[in-house]
């Protein structure tokens, strides 16, 4: 699985940004997807995973109400949705790939990982 991700930018606090990330490959329904951040100095830390039905969401607490991750399998693309962005969300964003059952949180049990994708938020 190839996944390519994109929709990164810099925008001000309050502000909203869409990421997307593409598969390409093996089959695309199959995998549980997940978007993982890391800022300058911290460690890559987990966002959000969506199961390979997309009847199960899952989010981190520090974006939980204001992220939304969803899926489109016929494009065999995974959207987040961030609103309200803060600095603290800075970062490069990261989408991945585990194939299986589960949604995992953790980045070690992801099988797959894009390039990332910049999101820089302006105070």
């Amino acid at each position: 699985v190839q996944l390519q991700a994109c929709g990164g930018g810099l925008v001000q606090a309050g502000g909203s940004l869409r990421l997307s990330c593409a598969a390409s490959g093996r089959t695309f329904s199959r995998y549980a997807m997940g978007w993982f951040r890391q800022a300058p100095g911290k460690e890559r830390e987990f966002v959000a995973a969506i199961s390979w039905r997309g009847g199960n969401t899952y989010y981190a607490d520090s974006v939980k109400g204001r992220f939304t991750i969803s899926r489109d399998v016929a494009k065999n693309t995974v959207y987040l949705q961030m609103n309200s962005l803060k600095p603290e969300d800075t970062a490069v964003y990261y989408c991945a790939a585990h194939y299986g059952l589960g949604v995992p949180t953790t980045r070690s049990e992801y099988d797959y990982w894009g390039q990332g994708t910049q999101v820089t938020v302006s105070s």
